[in-house]
């Protein structure tokens, strides 16, 4: 297989970026492969629930794609990754996938957006597919500080079920949910059983974050003690190009279905404000004129009623469907 070649480097405001190489690869599910990351600088410490930034090329363009970091630290020098074989996969994936052992990369430090809390009463902490990447880490954290958790589990198949076996130390407390074999995971009734004062973590895909959210909202908990991670990398659809006309600049572009909207808008000239590429900053929303078919809201900035209103899209990870869009960025000359 051969080695992609390394990218240079995609502006990130915030970012600091050090050279690093692949020390190891090993699947560790049938489509998760865990690749170890060895930086020349030397490793930081970090806290449950960081992500690291990594430097990718996508259809011969420099990106940049986020994974969530595997357990409590780094291990013997080298950050820990796992990354999922993603079918509608923007390109990031499928990059970094293909790195083998001694390939050349940039890495950013650490970041950490979705940090375990401790002092509560009870913990909940729920995984979907590649989302137990960073539960992980939690569960292994809350088990060495002597807190009360559970870990529910769920994936489409049980060979799609990384890390199980380092798991399965966690005894009762863990409880595996495969729907290939028609197990649900009952989310109303597992927040009836999480204490008043506990507090819930999830990592997952978005029908299962979007389910979480109503279901919590419903039962009256207080919305600081629900925690997600999501590098908005799922929607409602599959992506598919869609075709976008900018107002204020007189021009129209064409979203490819394997980049983003921020990346054509960029690509063409304009300027705009960004920083996350998660949907989580809003940095680079904007104002939608018109639509022709569906917004397919991939994003954690906007509220739902937002959403609903469809006035506004994050073009980092938002898209359309069915049509096009036309969008007005605020840009004016002086």
């Amino acid at each position: 297989m051969a080695t992609p070649a390394t990218p240079e480097l995609a502006p990130a405001p915030g970012r600091h970026w050090s050279d690093a190489a692949i020390r190891s690869v090993r699947d560790v599910a049938s489509d998760v492969r865990m690749i170890e990351i060895e930086p020349s600088a030397g490793v930081r410490p970090y806290p449950t629930g960081s992500h690291l930034d990594i430097a990718v090329e996508v259809d011969g363009l420099p990106d940049v794609r986020s994974y969530s970091l595997v357990g409590e630290g780094p291990v013997d020098g080298a950050y820990r990754i796992a990354v999922k074989e993603i079918v509608d996969s923007r390109g990031g994936s499928v990059w970094v996938r293909a790195l083998e052992p001694g390939a050349a990369v940039h890495v950013s430090e650490p970041q950490s957006n979705f940090e375990l809390q401790y002092g509560r009463s009870a913990y909940l902490l729920l995984a979907g597919g590649i989302g137990i990447t960073p539960i992980f880490g939690m569960a292994h954290a809350l088990e060495r500080h002597g807190r009360p958790f559970r870990v529910l589990y769920a994936a489409r198949t049980r060979e799609q079920m990384a890390f199980v076996e380092e798991l399965a130390e966690l005894g009762d407390r863990l409880e595996l949910f495969v729907s290939a074999e028609g197990d649900r995971i009952d989310i109303g009734a597992e927040i009836e059983r999480l204490h008043p004062d506990g507090e819930l973590y999830l990592c997952g895909p978005l029908r299962l974050r979007d389910a979480v959210l109503r279901e919590w909202s419903e039962r009256d908990r207080r919305p600081d003690r629900l925690q997600f991670e999501t590098f908005a990398s799922g929607g409602r659809f599959a992506p598919e190009d869609f075709a976008v006309r900018v107002r204020d600049r007189d021009c129209e572009l064409t979203v490819r279905r394997n980049r983003t909207m921020l990346d054509a808008l960029r690509d063409e000239g304009v300027d705009m404000m960004w920083d996350c590429l998660r949907g989580e900053c809003g940095l680079c929303a904007c104002e939608v004129i018109e639509v022709e078919g569906e917004l397919d809201h991939r994003d954690v900035f906007l509220s739902e009623e937002e959403k609903e209103e469809g006035e506004t899209i994050i073009t980092c990870v938002s898209r359309a469907v069915g049509g096009g869009i036309t969008i007005d960025t605020g840009f004016r000359p002086e």
